[in-house]
């Protein structure tokens, strides 16, 4: 046998800069990855946060229609959970929490007008782009980045 012969036998495995690239590749797609799904978690919960404000919209609107107001800033939301004369069952199960883990915020700054919104992933009022607040007062608005 010759030593070409004897050196094509020995190789089967990859060399070290094969595996090498190999990890440097993979590194490379799971970063990209991790970078989009971590993109796609954030616009699900911001989509979530909206459609729950959506809905606990609806539900005030309910209320107004009956009593001809919002209920006030004192009684918050949680006035739309507890049954009353005019509505033997509440009209909200649960009050729904933010996707972030934090109670949704109410404001009524009087008998016609009321604003429900989260302070986001940063529970912080205010925000700019990701930290930015979702509010019942710009839900028909452009997707914040």
């Amino acid at each position: 046998m010759s030593c070409r012969q004897k050196h094509r036998c020995i190789r089967r495995a990859f060399s070290l800069v094969e595996l090498m690239i190999v990890i440097v590749i993979l590194g490379v797609l799971s970063a990209a990855v991790t970078i989009n799904v971590r993109s796609y978690l954030f616009k699900a919960k911001q989509n979530t946060a909206k459609s729950d404000i959506a809905k606990i919209v609806l539900v005030l609107d309910t209320f107004f229609g009956e009593y001809g107001r919002y209920p006030n800033s004192e009684d918050g939301l949680e006035v739309l959970s507890k049954p009353s004369a005019k509505f033997p069952e509440p009209l909200l199960e649960r009050i729904p929490i933010d996707p972030w883990g934090r109670p949704y915020q109410y404001i009524s700054s009087g008998p016609r007008d009321c604003e429900v919104f989260s302070f986001g992933p940063d529970g912080q009022e205010g925000g700019v782009g990701v930290d930015a607040d979702i509010s019942s007062k710009n839900l028909g608005g452009e997707d914040q980045p």
